[in-house]
């Protein structure tokens, strides 16, 4: 038998946590499970900075007593709109502050299991409970969907960058790392000034860096020219930013493109002095494959006119991203999951984020190819909270179920 509740949301990140705080508001009842911050407590390394701007790091709540601004202040932590760079361990603080505000507390336990019957879902909780939901909201970061390529796969002296927790425990070390997004060049970074001796590998021609943040007091002219927005400047990152709801009608092939390859991959204008002259970049390589030997990793690289290259190293790291793939939610049922639309392999959803199974909900990166990039991103958590929140509201007269016999054939067990 399990106990019963209108929403359970599953995830207690930017966009779980926004979430509630929007239900709360709307006096909407619902239950959270997750570990508040998991992701970014462990899955970031140890003195990283966020690439968003300060006004772009909000968790999203009603009115603006939540926001990363207000903590600063009551924390006496330095803070600025734009230009000055948000360190990791700042804004788990600020996570951890805004999850304390909220009424109902984040129950610290893990979903193991998501099944559909009988007009609700069942969710089985790590404790061994379960709790049967009429709406489920699926609000998981990108911890399910790193993405390392098939020749770094499957080999211990590979790591993928999100594993990266502890740069110091590299130092003395020789170190590659694949990639040329902000998290291969920040990695690389704090890896260098941590004591290992570091290599970028990365099969483009050379690195890209963006600029630093336009002010919004610029003149007008220059603001219509190239406005600043969460994501960055210029119109086409205005319209990531600002308009998912209109994103999700370009084409398919247009959105699963933009989803993956927009804003990046580039590295942070604070990041660059920190990178060039201090790291051997190896641009034009691709990595053709790895071995592992009794000493570290021997690299086989090839360049883009052919000629191959061998590089020893003890540990290789996979800045390699991250792709969203529904198959990879483990906790999910297989009879739910195949119940779902897709696109891309991720979740297709409507307008208010719903999938294609009544009362399934999916938030975040996962539904980027429909989205949006904005939704790889903290900034993307107001629209996508706010808009949930207002489906979930209209629809809250639905009946809570009663109590539903436990589901057979759950997912994990």
């Amino acid at each position: 038998m399990s106990e019963a509740v209108d929403v359970a949301i599953v995830g207690a990140g930017p966009y779980g946590l926004s979430l509630a705080a929007h239900l709360e508001a709307a006096g909407v009842r619902y239950r959270q499970f997750g570990q508040p911050m998991d992701l970014w407590r462990a899955r970031m390394p140890r003195g990283m900075y966020l690439k968003s701007q300060g006004f772009a790091s909000n968790l999203s709540a009603p009115g603006d007593s939540r926001t990363l601004a207000a903590f600063c202040r009551e924390a006496a932590y330095p803070y600025a709109d734009y230009g000055l760079p948000v360190p990791l361990d700042v804004f788990i603080n600020y996570g951890d502050w805004f999850a304390a505000q909220l009424e109902g507390r984040v129950e610290r336990k893990m979903v193991t299991s998501l099944a559909g019957e009988q007009g609700g879902f069942e969710v089985g909780l790590s404790d061994g409970r379960a709790v049967t939901a009429s709406r489920v909201v699926v609000a998981t970061g990108v911890e399910h969907f790193a993405y390392v390529p098939v020749e770094l796969s499957g080999l211990d002296c590979v790591s993928h960058s999100s594993v990266l927790t502890e740069p110091s425990d590299f130092g003395g070390q020789e170190v590659a790392v694949v990639g040329r997004g902000q998290s291969a060049l920040e990695s690389a970074a704090l890896l260098h000034e941590n004591g290992a001796h570091v290599r970028v590998i990365t099969r483009s021609p050379g690195l890209i860096w963006n600029g630093p943040p336009l002010l919004p007091d610029r003149p007008w002219r220059q603001r219509l020219r190239e406005p600043e927005a969460g994501l960055g400047s210029g119109w086409a990152t205005w319209f990531y930013s600002r308009q998912p709801a209109l994103f999700r009608h370009l084409p398919e092939q247009t959105r699963v493109y933009r989803a993956r390859t927009a804003l990046g991959p580039a590295g942070a204008s604070w990041l660059r002095p920190r990178v060039e002259g201090q790291i051997p970049i190896l641009a034009g390589q691709a990595v053709e494959h790895v071995k592992a030997g009794s000493d570290g990793a021997r690299i086989v690289l090839r360049s883009r006119g052919g000629e191959q290259a061998d590089l020893t190293a003890d540990h290789v790291i996979a800045a390699t991203g991250y792709r969203p793939d529904l198959r990879r939610l483990r906790f999910l049922d297989d009879a739910l999951r195949a119940r779902m639309h897709t696109v891309a392999g991720t979740a297709a959803v409507d307008a208010g984020y719903q999938t294609s199974v009544p009362g399934l909900y999916v938030m975040g990166p996962a539904v980027a190819p429909v989205f949006g990039p904005v939704m790889r991103f903290v900034y993307g958590s107001d629209h996508a909270a706010r808009t949930v929140a207002r489906r979930l509201q209209a629809t809250a007269s639905m009946a809570v179920p009663t109590r539903l016999p436990s589901l057979a054939g759950a997912a994990g067990r």
